[in-house]
């Protein structure tokens, strides 16, 4: 890992789908916890080194790009019973603000949305650092992590268990590892 070296002036950065993991986790049965990723996602990071909350970032999903490493879970959570990719086949997220914690941590605020309904939900992130490639592209490594009560998006299917319970927790953990590639300088217009 690279020492990031403070600069000022703003960049821009597009999520390298190849080197990003968005992962979920969410209890099973309220005993086991199952995760799956989501394979294809697309973005641009603004980053404003001198000064990170006028930074920003967008990024989109293909929610049919969920694995689970069980093809009859990944239908059925591309059904309407879940995420109802034939009507809502993207997932975004859109900051509002950036918030400074110090360290190479700050907090995303921005709307998620899910299956047609948006929500504020805040991200953790700690800045991973900077480094070359062996092509001599600039990279940036970020970590994030939130938590989101599914049922807000309208992720309400659920099996009540014989024992109490439920099958589906309505908590998921969100886990984000994002590599980024700095857009190449273009001549000022």
């Amino acid at each position: 890992m690279s020492t990031v070296e403070t600069k000022t002036g703003r960049s821009t950065w597009t999520i390298d789908a190849s080197h990003t993991l968005v992962e979920f986790a969410v209890k099973h049965m309220m005993i086991a916890t199952v995760k799956g990723r989501f394979g294809d996602v697309t973005g641009t990071i603004v980053l404003d080194e001198g000064a990170i909350e006028n930074s920003s970032v967008e990024a989109e999903i293909d929610v049919a790009s969920i694995d689970t490493r069980n093809a009859d879970r990944d239908a059925h959570l591309r059904s309407a019973d879940f995420f109802d990719v034939e009507n809502h086949p993207k997932m975004t997220f859109k900051s509002r603000r950036v918030e400074p914690q110090g360290a190479g941590r700050f907090r995303v605020v921005g709307d998620l949305t899910i299956r047609g309904t948006t929500r504020e939900v805040v991200l953790d992130v700690e800045d991973q650092g900077r480094g070359k490639d062996p092509w001599g592209g600039e990279r940036a490594a970020f970590s994030a992590t939130t938590e989101i009560d599914r049922t807000d998006f309208g992720l309400t299917w659920n099996a009540a268990l014989e024992t109490g319970g439920v099958l589906v927790s309505d908590r998921v953990r969100i886990s984000l590892e994002v590599e980024a590639v700095k857009a190449q300088d273009q001549a000022a217009s």
